[in-house]
């Protein structure tokens, strides 16, 4: 199921949070997106505040590339990179993916060209590799 809102598209898949997360990682890499964060919320939150939560990591996911153009173009963006994807478990037997609307981010700069270039590349890319999983993983059952 293809879901999208104002920061982020998100997609449900009738796969295991642990069959999804390996085949999100392959998909980035394709794209030329490298994971340069891993936070585990699940084992974060039993750590630090004894709470069971479902299996959910957030991914910090950089193209090099793209990056650098952004940076070029905008000192700070620092502030705003990398770009997170989500990898979930929806229930058993299902994984939601979702992951920021770079355009939506990249939103809050105001007058820079090249960076809604950089944005508009960006969201393609994520697009790509949306569409990858959604073959790769059954999406919109």
């Amino acid at each position: 199921m293809a879901v999208t809102s104002d920061y982020a598209m998100v997609r449900v898949y009738p796969v295991s949070y642990e069959e999804a997360l390996p085949q999100v990682k392959a998909a980035l890499k394709e794209e030329g997106f490298g994971v340069l964060t891993e936070i585990d919320v699940k084992s974060t939150l039993k750590e630090k505040i004894d709470v069971d939560f479902r299996p959910y990591i957030i991914l910090g996911a950089c193209n090099p590339r793209l990056a650098h153009r952004a940076l070029s173009a905008e000192a700070d963006l620092g502030l705003m990179l990398p770009c997170n994807l989500v990898v979930s478990e929806e229930g058993p037997g299902r994984s939601r993916v979702a992951a920021v609307s770079p355009i939506a981010m990249l939103g809050v700069v105001q007058g820079n060209e090249e960076l809604d270039k950089v944005g508009e590349e960006a969201q393609a890319a994520f697009d790509r590799v949306l569409a990858k999983l959604d073959k790769t993983l059954g999406g919109d059952q």
